[in-house]
């Protein structure tokens, strides 16, 4: 079924008049509302263009505030890192000086102990414990002794350059890490608004958690310096200690050696003047044992020339005792020649008792002889020992300052 058309309203002209003046006041309405936001919209601009020149400004002033902080850090992270570097340097040559004289020592106590151990080929009587032998074992525990003290020496410098390279590690570590950031902030300062390199960033104003505040950002330098200067000046001390440590060692390794050569000298000197005394007595031993080997072929002669009158007396006795009958008197010849035959009896027991007394003496001399010539090559023999072998070997000690 078809739709009526039905007509436009029709509007009565008071309603047509309303319209219009409606739109009127609408339109008013939102002209003065737009009017206030664009005025207020300036103003805004305004402000916030000022309020951001101003935060910009600060936050530049901050900037170069921040990279003279960081440049001042690190000019003295820098100077104390080049301080402990000299000082490392300074250190590590005393170490050397200190490993040098170790090895120095090893030379005198290898001589020391040779000496000690030639000293026990000595023989005889001279086997004995002398200042020489005396000093000889204190210049061995003495050396023994400074070896000892420049070994712990030197670990106690092992151990502080240890700890000096731990700081110094400390320091350029920071000092890296300064260099990173003043870096990074030196560049930062230099952005500007119209920089090609700008860009949104989301996320970049959250305050990073393993970040710290400025006080313990200025502190943690500040004790990686101080820390530094406490191992830089106990590096100081230590090579103040180690300069006389290798001074007092060194004097006192000079005094016993001059103290052991002394004493060798004096040694020497007194077994050259025994040796000369023993090679004096020998020479009058010979001269005796010669005196008295003549002495006793002289004895031998004598009684050998008793003989004969012994033989003429008894057979002037023995032919007188055939004598016949009355004859056979005992007239004085026959106590004469009774009497002489004593008397050459005890002249021969005389002379023999002499011979056995003389060649005993000449054993006595012959074993004096023995004795001395032995004595005297040991005498010789610690001679030997002590001026040759010993002293040409102490010759060649070097004991220097290092």
């Amino acid at each position: 079924m078809a739709q009526l058309i039905k007509p436009p309203p029709v509007f009565v002209h008071p309603e047509w008049t309303q319209s219009n003046m409606t739109k009127y006041s609408n339109a008013e309405r939102e002209r003065a509302a737009a009017e206030r936001l664009v005025e207020e919209s300036k103003r805004l601009v305004d402000e916030t263009q000022t309020r951001t020149d101003h935060t910009q400004r600060d936050v530049s002033k901050k900037f170069e505030q921040r990279v003279d902080d960081l440049t001042f850090w690190n000019k003295e992270l820098d100077n104390k890192l080049a301080e402990l570097s000299n000082e490392i340097d300074s250190l590590l040559a005393f170490k050397t000086r200190l490993e040098k004289a170790i090895e120095a020592c090893f030379e005198p106590l290898h001589i020391a102990q040779q000496c000690l151990e030639n000293r026990q080929k000595r023989r005889g009587i001279d086997l004995v414990h002398d200042d020489v032998q005396k000093e000889l074992i204190k210049e061995v525990e003495s050396i023994q002794g400074v070896i000892a003290l420049l070994r712990r020496t030197l670990e106690q410098t092992v151990e502080q350059i240890r700890l000096d390279r731990k700081a110094k590690y400390q320091l350029e570590k920071d000092l890296k890490d300064k260099f990173s950031a003043l870096s990074i902030d030196g560049h930062c300062s230099e952005l500007r608004n119209n920089s090609a390199s700008i860009r949104y960033k989301e996320g970049s104003t959250k305050i990073e958690t393993n970040s710290v505040t400025p006080a313990d950002w200025e502190g943690f330098s500040n004790a990686n310096i101080e820390y530094a200067e406490r191992e830089r000046m106990s590096s100081v001390q230590l090579r103040s200690i180690i300069d006389g440590v290798l001074q007092q060692t060194t004097n006192d390794m000079l005094k016993q050696c001059e103290c052991v050569n002394i004493s060798y000298q004096k040694r020497i000197d007194e077994t050259k003047d025994t040796k000369g005394k023993l090679e004096n007595h020998l020479a009058r031993v010979f001269a005796e044992i010669k005196e008295m080997e003549e002495n006793i072929t002289r004895l031998k002669k004598a009684i050998a020339d008793k003989e004969a009158p012994m033989k003429l007396s008894q057979t002037r006795l023995d032919n007188r005792s055939n004598r016949p009958n009355v004859e056979l008197c005992r007239d004085p010849v026959q106590y004469r020649l009774i009497s002489e035959v004593a008397e050459i009896d005890a002249s021969i027991d005389a002379l023999r008792e002499r011979l056995a007394h003389a060649e005993s003496s000449l054993k006595g001399l012959i074993r004096n002889q023995l004795d001395l010539e032995e004595d005297i090559d040991i005498k010789a023999n610690t001679l030997f020992i002590d001026e040759v072998q010993c002293m040409g070997m102490r010759k060649s000690v070097n004991i220097q300052h290092f």
